[in-house]
C-alpha cells in the first residue's frame, strides 16, 4: 500500500458504538476464502433498514467510514476487514 497524505471523498458517519465483527460480517459469510465479494454480507443485519446510513443515496460511492467507539471488536475475522 502506498502512503498518502490527504484523501478527498465522501465520509459515511456510522453513528453506532460497540460494532463487533459479527455485525460487520455475519458468520454465514465466513466460508468464503477469497478476499472479494463480501459486499452482500457487510452489515447484513442492518441493510434491510432503509434508514441505515449505507442505504442513503447521499453516501453512494463514499470512500471513508467514520465509526464510533469500539468498532471492530470481537473475534479476529479477516473477513470483516475484507468486507
Amino acid at each position: 500500500m502506498e502512503k498518502f497524505i490527504s484523501h478527498s471523498g465522501t465520509a459515511i458517519p456510522l453513528r453506532r458504538s460497540n460494532v463487533d465483527t459479527d455485525q460487520i460480517i455475519p458468520a454465514v459469510y465466513l466460508k468464503r476464502i477469497t478476499r472479494s465479494g463480501f459486499e452482500d454480507g457487510l452489515f447484513a443485519a442492518w441493510r434491510n433498514d432503509p434508514d441505515f446510513v449505507l442505504n442513503k443515496d447521499e453516501y453512494k460511492g463514499a470512500t471513508i467510514l467514520v465509526a464510533g467507539a469500539d468498532f471492530g471488536t470481537g473475534s479476529s475475522r479477516e473477513h470483516a476487514v475484507w468486507a
